[in-house]
């Protein structure tokens, strides 16, 4: 384990919200609310798309995924978020911290890399529909499904030994922050981050700009493939869930990782981290389920076999 400059192992403690018991009381009930319903919403998007034969599609293989990252990504976080909130400032070590950032990096870069494949899966269902079936292979999405997996992996366990191999001014280091995120953990170390910063602005562009731009291209070739008003209509109800979570997911992360550090504030990363961690893993199930027919429908053809049962 390494250590920094003071005798002892290094270990963290997270700023804490609030030290009012009563708003940390709803604070704890208002973070626990939204676990839970992110929890209840990715599960119940999973289970649907699993138990129904109609929604054995690719679309709906992505979306299922994606659900299972929000979850992974959330649980990462909230839970020792959850803990903190009460009571005395709880260290964690090094290797604990290491794991949080390298976990919460994965999962993240997962869930950008998994909407910029869906735009694609929309692009060549409305672009080229006839050879959507030939295309989008069971194959195909297995092995785009391990690329994003696996180059998500890749980059989040450079960064996070990079970052790690860093000395840190004290024995104890109080993180500006509620979860090892890397801009926060960046400003404790007592060296030059410079060749650091470079690093996490290079690993930003590969998981938020390259995906982004792939994005917008797809969108692109969709609204010029669409001529008639009705194919307008039924092109913008099926990608517009899709871009809302877009917007979300990328302008927040974008604000939060490829702004200079020193236009930065820690109230503002602290918004921004919200945002992804607890918003738009929120978002996912409700926008996917209210705005998607196929979904409500098997929805719907449960809940009735199950009151007829």
């Amino acid at each position: 384990q390494l250590t920094g400059t003071s005798s002892g192992p290094t270990e963290f403690v997270f700023r804490v919200f609030t030290t009012v018991p009563e708003f940390q009381v709803l604070l704890f009930l208002l973070f626990l609310l939204f676990y839970l319903m992110i929890l209840c919403g990715n599960t119940a998007i999973i289970w649907v798309v699993c138990t129904h034969s109609v929604l054995r599609t690719p679309m709906y293989f992505f979306l299922s995924n994606l659900s299972f990252v929000e979850i992974c990504y959330t649980t990462v976080v909230v839970p020792l978020m959850l803990s903190n909130i009460f009571g005395a400032q709880k260290p964690i070590p090094l290797a604990g911290c290491g794991a949080q950032m390298f976990f919460f990096l994965t999962f993240g870069g997962a869930n950008c890399f998994l909407l910029a494949i869906m735009a694609y899966d929309r692009y060549v269902a409305i672009c080229h529909p006839l050879h959507y079936t030939l295309i989008m292979t069971c194959n195909l999405c297995v092995q785009m499904l391990g690329g994003t997996v696996g180059l998500a992996l890749f980059l989040s366990l450079q960064l996070t030994a990079l970052i790690f191999t860093l000395p840190f001014c004290s024995h104890r280091q109080e993180i500006n922050h509620f979860l090892c995120d890397v801009p926060p953990v960046l400003r404790l170390a007592c060296a030059a981050i410079r060749v650091h910063q470079a690093v996490l602005y290079v690993v930003s562009i590969l998981v938020l700009t390259v995906p982004f731009l792939l994005i917008c291209v797809s969108y692109v070739f969709i609204t010029c493939a669409i001529r008639s008003t009705e194919g307008c209509r039924w092109a913008f109800s099926t990608c517009s869930s899709h871009l809302t979570m877009v917007l979300l997911q990328y302008g927040c992360c974008a604000l939060a990782y490829l702004r200079p550090q020193s236009s930065s504030s820690a109230d503002e990363d602290h918004q921004f981290a919200l945002v992804y961690t607890f918003i738009t893993p929120l978002l996912n199930p409700l926008i996917y389920t209210l705005r998607n027919k196929d979904v409500k429908g098997a929805l719907e053809k449960s809940a009735q076999y199950q009151r007829d049962t």
